[in-house]
């Protein structure tokens, strides 16, 4: 087995150091990557995955090799990866040449010079799963303690990962607020401009726009919207 370059306590108490608010996610896995190959004894390339429903990809990965195997599962819907993050377990794979469970992938990543594998489920928020796999060069790379160890990197994948999740739906949802902001404001001022032209009440005025949205088959905040341009290109007695 090939033995860590780095202690993983060091590089646990190195990761422990980093403010995930004031590093990016790709920064953030590409440092977990490469203190993760560095401690994991046996770990030659590493990946982290993402799965969103039934699409999955590969946030990081070491090289292609590594990122190769990973989408092959992708496209498949069945592998070590895939069945880690479903599951939020973590799944070995001790000899790429006896592996009754996923034979054509075993086969792929043998020719590519992989001998085992480690995949470790990664909770991450809701419908969104991940996982932590690491590939070993040799057959039953990984013993207890590595398996303990990679165990432990993929917990600071999965809240470096369920942060930027919550970041990412903050966002969605910021925005959406905004936009809903935007639309009610120019629908406020549609029906203001009706009101003073037909001397109506809001709720007329507001039937009217809703008549004809139906009519132009046009959502009412784009109606509002052109009424608004419209009234402001009228030129002022």
């Amino acid at each position: 087995m090939t033995q860590p370059s780095e202690d993983p306590k060091d590089a646990f108490a190195e990761l422990g150091r980093i403010r995930l608010d004031e590093t990016s996610l790709d920064d953030m896995l590409g440092r977990i990557a490469e203190l993760a190959t560095r401690s994991i004894p046996g770990a030659r390339r590493l990946t982290v995955s993402l799965f969103r429903g039934a699409d999955g990809r590969s946030l990081m990965a070491t090289d292609e090799i590594a990122r190769d195997l990973d989408q092959w599962q992708y496209d498949h819907g069945r592998g070590p990866c895939v069945d880690a993050s479903v599951g939020a377990s973590s799944i070995s794979v001790p000899d790429m040449s006896a592996e009754p469970r996923w034979p054509e992938w075993a086969d792929r990543a043998r020719s590519a010079g992989v001998g085992s594998s480690l995949s470790i489920g990664l909770p991450i928020q809701e419908a969104v799963v991940g996982a932590l796999n690491v590939y070993g060069g040799e057959a039953h790379a990984f013993d207890q303690d590595a398996i303990a160890t990679a165990e432990g990197f993929a917990a600071y994948a999965a809240v470096a990962l369920a942060n930027a999740h919550l970041y990412d739906s903050a966002a969605a949802l910021s925005e959406q607020m905004r936009a809903a902001m935007r639309s009610r404001a120019v629908i406020e001022q549609a029906k203001g401009i009706i009101m003073a032209e037909r001397r109506c009440s809001p709720d007329e005025a507001f039937a009217l726009l809703s008549r004809l949205s139906q009519d132009s088959n046009r959502k009412v905040r784009d109606v509002a919207e052109a009424l608004v341009a419209s009234a402001a290109r009228k030129p002022r007695a």
